[in-house]
């Protein structure tokens, strides 16, 4: 997923970072290909490779990568595409309930 520079980063006291692991708050990670969360694997330095995170009702989501910037093949990837549309999936599932 691209992102738009490697300045920002996420940061937080330790109470916070505990807070959000204990309430399964952080959604994005940095990884590699494999799915292995590694220090060359975060561009910009972020604690515990966080780049999303969500609010205590899981409707609002904070995010560094872009996934609007990996829209169309034409752009280099599509996973952005697929990104948003699990999100409206998964908003139609729970309307649906």
């Amino acid at each position: 997923m691209p992102i738009a520079h490697g300045e920002g980063s996420y940061f937080a006291d330790s109470r916070t970072l505990e807070m959000l692991e204990s309430q399964n708050r952080v959604v994005f990670r940095y990884t590699n290909a494999s799915g292995d969360t590694t220090p060359e694997s975060n561009p910009n330095g972020s604690l515990a490779n966080i780049a999303g995170i969500c609010n205590e009702e899981r409707n609002v989501l904070g995010m560094m990568p872009h996934p609007d910037r990996a829209w169309d093949r034409r752009l280099g990837s599509e996973d952005g595409k697929l990104l948003f549309e699990s999100l409206v999936a998964n908003l139609e599932l729970a309307a649906a309930r």
